[in-house]
């Protein structure tokens, strides 16, 4: 039934943002028209955490190595916070060139196989 999610990313500049996707995180993307990129992504979980209102949702890109993707974001002049050590895994916040931040982690819970 469910083959996949959209993610959306509201930005003040998004062509900066866009081309931070396409040439420094070198994320697969495609050409729906005029210019309009989606980009793809690895395998994608999604959890329910308790909340006093609806509607709230983040995005956070998991990696392997928290400290190899630090070190490599700086050497391409890419701002990340300082690495937080969470229960649930290692954190950091990317700073997007338009301004806003994703944040960023090495997991240390359990990984589901990708949906099919």
């Amino acid at each position: 039934m469910i083959t996949g999610a959209h993610t959306i990313i509201y930005s003040e500049n998004a062509e900066a943002d866009i081309a931070f996707f396409r040439d420094v995180l070198k994320l697969t993307n495609v050409d729906v028209g005029n210019g309009w990129l989606i980009f793809g992504l690895p395998p994608a979980e999604v959890a329910f955490h308790p909340a006093e209102e609806n509607g709230k949702h983040e995005l956070y890109l998991m990696c392997d190595d928290i400290q190899a993707f630090v070190r490599e974001m700086a050497e391409k002049g890419v701002a990340c916070s300082e690495v937080r050590d969470q229960r649930w895994g290692l954190l950091t916040a990317l700073t997007l060139p338009g301004g806003g931040t994703i944040g960023v982690y090495e997991p240390r819970h359990a990984r589901p196989a990708p949906a099919k």
